[in-house]
């Protein structure tokens, strides 16, 4: 955006530790010094507090033509409700730049760090990280602990010493109900809720309705998401069995039992999951 010999006298970056709205829209509304522009970079603004925020919103709509303003928006710190991202509140009037990770951009990540690591992974531990909400600082930490157990990293070892074992606990969950095996399910389940009365639920119902949505789309010819691409051949026998219509029908299932809980339409969670659980089992 800048040349070289340009970037020194028109680039001026701002984070939250030096943050001073009377600098900052100094700088912003600068004059360019031998330049067609000057370029502002205010990082990570996340950490800001809701009235600062504000603030940076009324310098960046005040900016004039000419100057670029950079706003570095990744995560917002909750305090009390989440304000609104700056992408939102700029809508077509500015440029946006998306660097969440989906989920290639993870699977790769994980690939590189494990090779960083000189260690390998069984593939299953692999499509659980990329599929988790864990952000990749967190995913690196799990994966820099699980190397110093050997060579080769695998599922048994991820259960037990990742930052949250549910994930894993809510995925055996579903692949033992899709697999008939509704009694395990149940079990685990059970075992869940023991550990957390409260948030069970939802990753349990979350999980099912992703293992029956990835049977419906085998059973349909769909191509899977590089991250599961490895599960295709145990999906084929379930796809084969159930067939389309209750493939649909469980995730039908586990969305609806999702939507009662955190729309409070149901009082007890554990009573909703045992009801899904009950009827995929005829499935």
């Amino acid at each position: 955006m800048l040349p070289g010999a340009e970037r020194d006298l028109n680039l001026d970056t701002f984070t939250p530790e030096t943050f001073d709205a009377g600098r900052l829209e100094g700088a912003v509304q600068g004059m360019p010094f031998l330049a067609e522009r000057r370029v502002i970079v205010a990082r990570d603004l996340g950490a800001l507090r809701a009235a600062d925020r504000r603030t940076v919103w009324d310098i960046a709509k005040n900016a004039p033509e000419g100057n670029t303003l950079v706003l570095e928006d990744l995560d917002v710190v909750r305090r009390g409700a989440k304000p609104e991202s700056f992408a939102t509140l700029a809508g077509r009037n500015a440029l946006r730049i998306d660097t969440a990770p989906n989920a290639d951009a993870r699977v790769r990540f994980i690939e590189e760090t494990l090779a960083e690591l000189k260690v390998t992974a069984e593939p299953r531990v692999v499509a659980t990280l990329a599929a988790s909400e864990a952000d990749l600082a967190s995913v690196r930490t799990d994966l820099e602990k699980l190397a110093l157990l050997g060579s080769k990293v695998t599922f048994e070892q991820l259960e037990a010493e990742t930052l949250t074992t549910v994930e894993p606990k809510a995925w055996q969950y579903a692949a033992a109900l899709v697999e008939g095996r509704g009694g395990d399910a149940l079990a685990i389940a059970a075992e869940l809720f023991e550990r957390d009365s409260r948030s069970a639920a939802i990753p349990l119902l979350s999980a099912l309705a992703a293992e029956y949505d990835l049977i419906w789309q085998v059973v349909r010819g769909g191509e899977l998401e590089p991250r599961v691409r490895w599960r295709a051949g145990k999906l084929a026998p379930l796809a084969r069995r159930l067939g389309e219509r209750r493939a649909r029908r469980g995730f039908d299932l586990a969305v609806r039992g999702f939507e009662m809980i955190v729309t409070g339409q149901a009082d007890d969670p554990r009573t909703v999951v045992e009801l899904v659980t009950a009827e995929a089992a005829k499935l």
